[in-house]
């Protein structure tokens, strides 16, 4: 009978040199691989990110379902855009009109109403231009005649589309003024700006209220029915990208407008305030 000892290349795999080493990449890639299936890609809207929202609320949708979230927050147009390419498996953005363009165009698969909010236009509390008041359109007016500094996004997102649509009612597009300057950047960066000018600009209020640098800043225009936010949350449809995590991707979207996820963002608050309100409990 011819043993295995008389082979020498019959070694345990524990004797060879490098089998601890191989061992540890076999299952790191093996748990790798598990992480990644349990995971999605939500693009969103920079609001939900800054305003300290999704911090508060992914946890709890982790804890109940397993999935992790992982978040692109980009202006509204460009987190829809992701969608369009596939390059997330969720959208929650909040510009109701393109949000139905890209379920008409079949990119996302429907469209659920999440949480609500509002815009206020905030400014230097001397207010020198005198624009406080419940009407943003007059607000506007002013601000173009006196060419009063004013910070635009400029960035299509759903503030920035939502700040159009008023310049629009004040018959003042393209019209805005020699105050008027696009920034091209984010929520945060945008207020940034307005604080260190002393300059007029359109923001969510959840941003507002998880903003720290407010320096001379205060709400001048607010309660204006005219200046309400909503958003959405949709799946990017898998038919038009076969590797969108079609069912992780769900869960996210069911636990959202479930009891559970709508009574955590309503639970989110700042100093005691509400930053955004639930409407899609089923």
């Amino acid at each position: 009978m011819i043993s295995v000892k008389n082979f020498k290349c019959f070694k345990p795999l524990a004797h060879i040199k490098y089998a601890p080493i191989a061992i540890f990449i076999i299952a790191t890639w093996g748990s790798s691989v598990a992480v990644q299936a349990q995971s999605i890609v939500v693009a969103s809207t920079t609001s939900t990110e800054q305003s300290g929202l999704f911090a508060h609320l992914l946890p709890e949708f982790k804890k109940a379902s397993g999935v992790e979230v992982k978040v692109v927050a980009l202006g509204t147009g460009q987190a829809i855009d992701m969608g369009r390419r596939g390059d997330a498996d969720v959208l929650f953005v909040h510009d109701k009109v393109a949000e139905e363009k890209v379920v008409a165009e079949g990119f996302a698969v429907k469209r659920f109403e999440v949480m609500y909010n509002d815009f206020v236009l905030v400014g230097p509390a001397s207010d020198p231009l005198m624009v406080k008041g419940n009407d943003v359109v007059e607000a506007l007016k002013k601000l173009a005649a006196a060419n009063g500094p004013f910070i635009s996004r400029g960035d299509k997102s759903g503030t920035h589309a939502a700040e159009l649509r008023f310049w629009t009612m004040a018959e003042l597009t393209d019209k805005q003024g020699t105050g008027y300057k696009a920034c091209g950047c984010g929520m945060g960066p945008a207020l940034n700006m307005a604080s260190s000018t002393g300059a007029y600009v359109l923001t969510d209020r959840g941003t507002w209220l998880n903003f720290k640098n407010r320096g001379d800043l205060k709400v001048l225009v607010e309660g204006d029915k005219r200046l309400f936010n909503q958003y959405g949350v949709m799946l990017v449809n898998p038919a038009k990208h076969p590797h969108v995590k079609a069912a992780d991707g769900q869960k996210f979207v069911d636990w959202v407008t479930s009891a559970a996820g709508q009574g955590a963002i309503a639970g989110y608050k700042i100093g005691g305030e509400q930053l955004f309100f639930p409407n899609a409990a089923r």
